[in-house]
This record gives structure tokens, C-alpha cells and sequence, in this order.
């Protein structure tokens, strides 16, 4: 599904004829949220977000991993493994998965780290446990409250904030947003924009520390694509998040093309594409998410064999104060 334009500019006519379902909605996702979840053996941090989309929670998940390795922890990440027919709980396996029975996310996590997709967070937690994980790592999972978390990192996009501050389907939020940061131990503000000028003022009203990143693309890869002309393609929460930031780095981005978040490559769309290229004298770029989906399957063979990709980090200003409150609480 693609998200509607509507969620991101001042709520209209739309919005007000969603109203009454998202009251609904709201209401639920605010007494799930309530809940007290189960305490795991090890303890759990969970990288989140309070809207619909993309803000940067996998580069910061990753961000998090790496940097809880250096202080001796064996991080685990734990997944949902959306886009996936795997229910689990089961242990990723990077060479032999592929994202159409795990999820895009888990293949780009296990190159990190251990993966451990589960439907069941409480049961996916205990399996990374018994397999010698020190600390839980979720990649999304604030609004899910079945599984206790120690520590929780909220990602808001600068540019895009939580668009008119409505609930779905009348807006992005996945959950009335005082319920979300009543769940939220530390946000992060990624990018640049003041768009998530509002979510910060509620986060310092509730004492919460604000920290700030933003995502950097791999030298490598741009070093190879500098100044070359491409036809860049996504189907992730925030498409043009990607296309921006290939431009910045030097990039030409010549043609555009954006599906659905979690899209799933068909023969057609990779036909679709090479010709679309070819025909241009173009490169062909995307991101390691949709390079995750493309990957082993047999259809989109031509399309991965042509297909260049653009990793990003995600670097935070705070990095050491953010290891520090992590290192308090779970310490307590």
C-alpha cells in the first residue's frame, strides 16, 4: 500500500472523514501500548518509530549493534520479519534465506548480527537467549507490548515529523503519540528540517534526552557513482529520503521510480526496469533493503546481475551520551 498524500500535509478533508475510524483505532493501539509486557531473560532494547513509513530505524538498529559489540555484549537482533511467510521463532541464515520467507529487514540485519525472526517477540527473545545472545535488539516493536523492553530509541524523520499529528487511517501515526512517548526512554531526530520540531518540544516536556543523526552514505559506493547518471528505484517507507540523499552525495539522479514499502519485485517490474535503463544509458541504483528483496530469486536475475546499491550509516551527534543511558539502565 502506498501511503496517502494527505498524511503529510495539514489535516484536511480527508483526514476529517477519517475521524471517527481513527478514534477507533487510537483507542485500541493506546490500551495495547498500556499493557505490561513479559520480561525476557536478557535484557531488550527496541529501536522504534511512531508513524507509519520509514524514519531510519534499521541504520540505527545496526548503529546500536555495533556499538553494543564493542563493549563486549553479543547482541541479537529480533524481527518480525514483515514481507515473510516465516512465523518462527527461528535463526536467520543470510546464505540460504531469502527475503521472501524472512523479510528484507532480517537479510540486512544478518550481516550485522544474529537475526532472529518471530511473529512471537516473547518466544523469539527466549530462542536468541539459548543461542548465547547477552542483550535483545528490536528492529521496530515500540507499539507491540508483549515483550518487555529496558530501553527504547524513538526515530523521527526531520523532514517529514509525524506529518498532521493524526492517528491512522485519518494520519501516520501508528498510536496516539502521548501513548508512544509515555513508552519512549530516548528519541532521535534524523536528518535535517523542522518537521519534528512539535515531537521534540513534547520530549523535552517530558524530560526524555533528544539526540540527532543523520545518514551517511558509503564512501565506496559513491566514489563508484559520483557524478554518474542513474535511474534510482525504492520501495521503502520514505523513497525520496533515498533519491535526496544519493543527490547530496554527487549522484545524478536522472529518473525516478517508487513502489510500495516492502515491495515485492515481480518479473514484470525487473523487465520494467533494465529496459527503462538501457533505453536511457543509464545506471540502475537502489537501496540494500530493495537489493535484499532482489536477491535470489530466479526471476530478477538480470535485474541484480545490472543493480548497484547505496549503503547508509546512520551517524548520531550523542553517540556517547546515548552509550551511557543505555549502559545506566540496563545496569539498573
Amino acid at each position: 500500500m502506498r501511503e496517502p498524500a494527505f498524511w503529510w500535509r495539514s489535516a484536511g478533508i480527508y483526514s476529517a472523514l477519517l475521524t471517527p475510524p481513527a478514534l477507533v483505532y487510537g483507542t485500541i493501539a493506546g490500551l495495547r501500548l498500556a499493557k505490561t509486557g513479559r520480561p525476557a531473560k536478557i535484557p531488550v532494547l527496541c529501536v522504534g518509530n511512531y508513524t507509519l513509513g520509514g524514519a531510519g530505524k534499521t541504520p540505527t538498529a545496526i548503529m546500536l549493534a555495533r556499538m553494543l559489540a564493542e563493549t563486549g555484549e553479543r547482541p541479537f537482533f529480533l524481527s518480525r520479519g514483515y514481507g515473510g511467510t516465516v512465523a518462527g521463532p527461528r535463526l536467520v541464515n543470510a546464505r540460504s534465506d531469502v527475503a521472501a520467507q524472512v523479510g528484507d529487514e532480517p537479510l540486512l540485519l544478518a550481516g550485522i548480527a544474529p537475526v532472529v525472526v518471530a511473529r512471537d517477540r516473547v518466544a523469539g527473545a527466549e530462542l536468541a537467549a539459548t543461542h548465547g545472545a547477552t542483550i535483545v535488539l528490536m528492529d521496530d516493536g515500540l507499539q507491540n507490548a508483549s515483550l518487555a523492553k529496558d530501553f527504547t530509541l524513538t526515530v523521527v524523520d526531520a523532514r517529514r515529523g509525524i506529518g498532521n499529528s493524526r492517528v491512522f487511517p485519518a494520519g501516520p501515526l501508528r498510536a496516539p503519540l502521548a501513548a508512544q512517548l509515555a513508552k519512549t526512554n530516548a528519541l532521535l531526530v534524523a536528518g535535517k528540517g523542522g518537521a519534528a520540531d512539535n515531537v521534540i518540544t513534547e520530549a523535552r516536556l517530558r524530560e526524555l534526552p533528544v539526540m540527532h543523526g543523520r545518514l551517511v552514505p558509503d564512501p565506496t559506493a559513491v566514489a563508484a557513482l559520483k557524478e554518474r547518471k542513474v535511474l534510482a528505484f525504492a520501495g521503502i517507507g520514505d523513497p525520496e529520503k533515498f533519491f535526496d540523499t544519493a543527490r547530496a552525495a554527487g549522484i545524478v539522479v536522472t529518473e525516478c521510480r517508487t513502489f510500495p514499502d516492502h515491495h515485492r519485485y515481480t518479473g514484470e517490474d525487473a523487465r520494467n526496469l533494465v529496459m527503462q535503463a538501457e533505453r536511457a544509458g543509464l545506471l540502475l541504483l537502489t537501496t540494500e533493503k530493495d537489493r535484499a528483496r532482489i536477491a535470489g530469486e530466479a526471476s530478477l536475475e538480470a535485474l541484480a546481475a545490472r543493480l548497484h546499491e547505496l549503503p547508509v550509516t546512520m551517524v548520531l551527534d550523542e553517540l556517547d551520551a546515548l552509550r551511557r543511558l543505555i549502559t545506566a539502565k540496563l545496569r539498573r
